[in-house]
């Protein structure tokens, strides 16, 4: 049964482009990645017309060569059983053909579907990240999935669907010609007939779809509600201390009962259909076999013609149903292409006028005036933010959760651009500088240390395996304090992270992977560092060491580091005071002390947490 139509017209994003033009739009994607599936697709129509056709035209020889004879002699049967030999080594030999292109058709077509998949992957990954928030651009995203996600649906299924409208369209133009040669007419009647098949076909699955299975879903949540009431322990004692069994088999007994008469209904329907079909297929047999045997003893039609015209004739009729069901099933991976292609077409930003990111040796950020809303926000995440960035400084981004610190580091990194105002580098507008490029100024670690399922090296060098130096990433691990994990590893640095793709894969423990993120931005090298809460999970005193051993580690590069404790900030050259998406104060950790304000209350209440009594360490950065 077709899927129901799906509903994208509230998608700003998507875009309809018709059969013609997605069936275009593939046979370029076919010429891309495998041009002799073309080849191999023309051989199976051809030889799977021949082996349905070629018996009706052996018959009318046959038939004709028996009539021919007089009697039944050594030499009257010998051209027949040439014929018979010669047409079976053309069968077989059209069925092996047949065969192997089948075959290698189903994989080719595969083959196209992984190459646009790799495509629709190349597109995600090449998206602007603050797209790749938007519920439109994510919708998009998942249909255009869902389009390359199996065989007989999306763009695979129409490249399918189209093969088999061809082979059932190349059959049927073999039976219009040789019918043609003794009455059109039939042709005409049997493509009426077919044509009123198929609609009456399409009033059924409409009927179908919305008397029956658009109300089923409510059926089925009660089923299953039900179900899992009487069979849930949590239930029982109220179920039997209230007497509540006949009450609740009732219930089920109802639900069950309305499914019983939606799936008979459904079957109404279909049974309709079937019988409306059958009949207009006897009728119109009846009328071909009348108008053959009218030909037959009005214009003495011979009966080889006769066996030749009623088995073309059948041949039209089936292929002329099964050409109308494979349209309507174009129709709908149509609008399954739509999908993937409005999600292919989707145009990021035009960055062909942008300049070359200078090569300097100090960067200098400043923001001037700017605000930021999140898509579909009715509020601000950051408002009116005038900050500047010196080069080889370190600043310090404080505040409680929610209080704008991610997205003032989003903004600075490029993640996002400004809902308003802009953002300088040495003078020029950030957004003047291609994503790419600017994204090498920054070595980041978030809290969020996602692992990937490659080498602990390449892990941490981010590259592939020829661009990785592995000595190098082996000493990054070091320093950020994995040597001990390290030695512990038969194969080292090259030891595979996480069980998915290699069994001896090991996984790392949220200390490790931090230290691992550390290690990452050490070896990137870039002149930024940005440290976003990256120790979310350790102790005040730990983190505060670990402030201090990364800040000696990266020397004279600039620093951002945020966090809503304040262990960085007694090191940092200047601190950012963050509260509901402002900046509300800014200034030296002494200076911000002497005010008295909103940062010096909260370094009163945590400094209680950077005292090491135990070593007799003093109190740390207070």
């Amino acid at each position: 049964m077709p899927r129901p139509p799906q509903d994208n017209t509230s998608n700003p994003y998507h875009r309809e482009y018709g059969i013609l033009q997605n069936a275009g739009y593939l046979a370029g994607s076919i010429r891309n990645s495998y041009p002799a599936l073309f080849g191999i697709a023309f051989i199976g129509l051809v030889t799977n017309a021949l082996m349905q056709c070629l018996w009706s035209f052996i018959g009318k020889f046959v038939i004709d060569m028996v009539q021919a004879q007089t009697g039944v002699t050594e030499h009257a049967i010998a051209p027949l059983v040439r014929l018979l030999i010669l047409t079976t080594v053309i069968e077989l030999t059209a069925l092996g053909l047949h065969t192997l292109c089948d075959n290698r058709r189903g994989l080719y077509m595969m083959y196209v579907r992984m190459k646009m998949i790799s495509g629709r992957v190349k597109k995600a990954l090449g998206m602007q990240y603050e797209q790749l928030e938007q519920p439109d651009v994510l919708d998009l995203h998942e249909k255009a999935c869902d389009a390359t996600s199996g065989g007989m649906s999306g763009v695979e299924g129409m490249m399918r669907a189209l093969y088999d409208c061809g082979v059932q369209l190349l059959l049927m133009l073999t039976a219009v010609v040789t019918v043609a040669a003794l009455d059109i007419r039939i042709i005409i009647v049997i493509a009426a007939v077919s044509v009123l098949q198929y609609l009456y076909f399409r009033h059924t699955v409409r009927q179908d779809r919305r008397l029956v299975w658009d109300k089923l879903p409510p059926i089925w949540r009660r089923m299953r509600y039900m179900e899992q009431t009487v069979q849930n322990f949590d239930y029982a004692k109220d179920i039997r201390l209230f007497g509540m069994k006949d009450w609740l088999s009732q219930k089920q007994h109802e639900a069950l009962q309305a499914r019983q008469d939606k799936i008979m209904l459904s079957r109404d329907l279909w049974m309709k259909n079937t019988v409306f079909s059958n009949a207009c297929s006897v009728l119109t047999t009846g009328a071909v076999y009348a108008v053959l045997i009218y030909a037959v003893v009005d214009r003495n039609l011979e009966i080889g013609n006769f066996t030749l015209y009623l088995g073309l004739c059948t041949t039209f009729h089936t292929a002329m149903g099964q050409f109308l069901q494979y349209i309507g099933r174009c129709k709908e991976r149509s609008l399954e292409v739509d999908n993937f292609r409005s999600f292919m077409d989707f145009e990021a930003a035009d960055e062909s006028d942008c300049i070359d990111l200078p090569d300097s040796d100090s960067y200098r950020f400043e923001f001037q005036d700017v605000s930021f809303r999140y898509h579909g926000a009715s509020g601000y995440a950051l408002r009116h933010l005038n900050l500047t960035l010196e080069w080889g400084k370190r600043l310090a981004v404080v505040g409680l959760n929610g209080a704008g610190k991610t997205t003032m580091v989003k903004l600075l990194t490029r993640l996002y651009d400004p809902t308003e105002g802009r953002i300088l580098l040495n003078g020029t507008d950030i957004r003047r500088y291609r994503r790419r490029d600017y994204f090498k100024l920054f070595s980041a670690v978030f809290q969020n240390v996602e692992v990937f399922a490659f080498p602990m090296s390449e892990n941490v060098s981010m590259q592939t395996p020829e661009q990785t130096d592995a000595a190098r990433a082996e000493e990054k691990l070091i320093a950020a304090g994995l040597g001990e994990r390290l030695v512990g590893l038969s194969r080292g640095v090259q030891t595979e992270l996480l069980k998915v793709i290699d069994e001896d894969g090991i996984d790392l423990s949220g200390g490790e992977k931090q230290k691992l993120a550390l290690a990452r931005a050490l070896y990137k090298d870039a002149p930024v560092v940005v440290l976003d809460e990256p120790t979310a999970a350790l102790d005040a005193l730990a983190e505060y060491r670990l402030y201090q051993q990364f800040d000696a580690m990266i020397g004279h590069k600039t620093a951002v580091y945020i966090s809503h404790r304040l262990s960085s900030s007694r090191f940092c050259d200047a601190v950012a005071m963050f509260k509901d998406g402002e900046m509300i104060e800014y200034g030296t950790h002494d200076e911000l002390m002497q005010r008295g304000g909103a940062y010096a209350e909260m370094f009163a209440i945590q400094s209680q947490y950077y005292v090491d009594d135990e070593k007799g360490g003093g109190q740390h950065g207070a």
